[in-house]
């Protein structure tokens, strides 16, 4: 494992057996192309064999594992991943597949092409979302309600593939579901965000986590949450060194 990479890529999992393994090998792919990289999974609490089979593949990847002794949800998970990434550049994605890695690329090109110090983020959006009727029409309303109540410009905020600047998002104040909010976080603190579309697929294995109405009402005490932080912040400092 090489002690300085380009790039960490961090993966949240929780019982994602016959997910992770393979979507392991298919990150190693998509960068082989790209320098130095690190694939860090967050086992949140696994009760099935998912740690077991991403041990497996440590020899032939460039693969870290971290596990949680208990499940402390998704951006929990997250921040354990990016806190103990080696790269200054991130990139998170879904364990369950539906991410696919060969857009992690594209996201590397569209933030080599921006050249611009602000920018702190690239986001995808997904293109032909591949879940059910109800949890599009779900995320189509909650987006709407969002950009409304915070501004933050963003059509996809659900989708977890994106990339940052490790010191961006750790600049950023946690709470538990705060990856649902990330655009508006990092936008809070004066960066700025573009968007790339990306693909979506199926799930492979398992089940989801998640229902449309237990997001629905995490989500209200969350969003009235998050505009509080950014209507109580008076935005970056301008520093000069004396």
């Amino acid at each position: 494992m090489p002690q300085t990479v380009s790039l960490s890529v961090v993966v949240p999992v929780k019982d994602e057996a016959g997910n992770a393994a393979s979507l392991a090998r298919e990150i190693a792919a998509a960068l082989k192309d790209e320098g130095e990289f690190e694939i860090v999974f967050v086992d949140d609490g696994s009760s099935d064999e998912t740690a077991a089979e991403l041990l497996a593949l440590r020899p032939e990847l460039p693969l870290r594992i971290l596990k949680h002794a208990r499940n402390l949800g998704q951006s929990r998970a997250m921040r354990t991943g990016v806190r103990a990434a080696r790269a200054e550049i991130v990139v998170t994605l879904d364990g369950d597949g539906q991410n696919d890695p060969a857009d992690i690329p594209k996201l590397i090109r569209a933030f080599r092409a921006a050249a611009n110090p602000l920018v702190g983020m690239i986001a995808g959006e997904r293109v032909g979302r591949k879940d059910t009727w109800s949890k599009r029409a779900a995320s189509r309303f909650g987006n709407r309600v969002r950009r409304a109540m915070l501004g933050d410009t963003a059509n996809d905020t659900g989708c977890s593939l994106k990339l940052f600047k490790r010191e961006v998002y750790l600049a950023l104040p946690y709470f538990d579901h705060m990856h649902r909010y990330l655009i508006a976080l990092v936008m809070r603190e004066g960066h700025e965000v573009l968007f790339v579309p990306v693909s979506h697929r199926p799930r492979g294995a398992g089940r989801s986590k998640y229902g449309v109405w237990d997001r629905a009402l995490v989500g209200i005490r969350d969003l009235m949450g998050v505009m509080w932080l950014v209507r109580r912040f008076r935005g970056p400092a301008e520093i000069e060194e004396l």
